[in-house]
């Protein structure tokens, strides 16, 4: 994978939790690339699937790794859930 130095203005404070060093081994360079991208995947400007390919990881792992951070795959609450069973089972009945 081939890497490119962007230069980006943050609060003064941040500058401590960023490194030069880039190595590509780093979890939590992988999270912080990961974030940098969620923004543009939430806006669906690029895919779960494309943001996994700029990282260099696969689809399931980074739906895994956002998942760890507090971005679900699914946003449905168990309401969705039911309702969503109940639909297929009454479409269920309805076909002969």
């Amino acid at each position: 994978m081939e890497y490119a130095t962007i230069q980006i203005t943050v609060p003064k404070d941040m500058k401590t939790y960023f490194t030069d060093n880039y190595s590509g081994e780093s979890n939590e360079e992988l999270e912080r690339n990961a974030l940098l991208l969620y923004p543009y995947v939430y806006k669906k400007v690029i895919s779960h699937g494309r943001a996994a390919e700029i990282l260099g990881i696969k689809k399931l792992d980074l739906i895994d790794l956002y998942d760890d951070m507090g971005f679900p795959y699914f946003d449905m609450d168990i309401t969705d859930v039911m309702q969503d069973i109940q639909t297929f089972h009454s479409l269920k009945k309805i076909k002969p």
